[in-house]
């Protein structure tokens, strides 16, 4: 017994059997970026204002580079994850949608290359 309409059998639309693994990763995104979230801003509340050599004296600690870089990757991605949902809720015109989708991924994933890029310069001292 089939669920779909016999517009969709047609059509090919139907599940696209993605809904459930968004939903999780969202919400995994969601609970990592708690004690990520946490560890990154005592460092980071630290090092804002200080010169340069403050700033990698406190993110050549590995732990403290290594967080950042997390905290960067795991936002990023929970923020991809979300706008991704408004874009498919709002976004009615199949053009559109399309392009929304490949900008959303393809900026969000460059801002945390650029951001586990950034921590790793200034940790490793280049």
């Amino acid at each position: 017994m089939s669920f779909k309409t016999d517009y969709k059998g047609v059509a090919g639309l139907g599940s696209a059997k993605d809904g459930t693994g968004h939903w999780v990763s969202q919400r995994l995104t969601a609970v990592a970026l708690i004690p990520l979230a946490a560890l990154f801003i005592y460092p980071f509340s630290i090092a804002l204002g200080s010169g340069y050599g403050a700033v990698q004296a406190i993110y050549s600690d590995p732990f403290n580079a290594l967080v950042a870089i997390g905290f960067f990757i795991v936002a990023f991605r929970h923020l991809r994850l979300g706008l991704q949902v408004v874009i498919e809720d709002y976004v009615h015109s199949s053009r559109a949608l399309t392009i929304s989708l490949i900008t959303n991924a393809l900026v969000w994933r460059g801002f945390a290359v650029a951001g586990a890029f950034a921590v790793a310069k200034i940790a490793l001292g280049a």
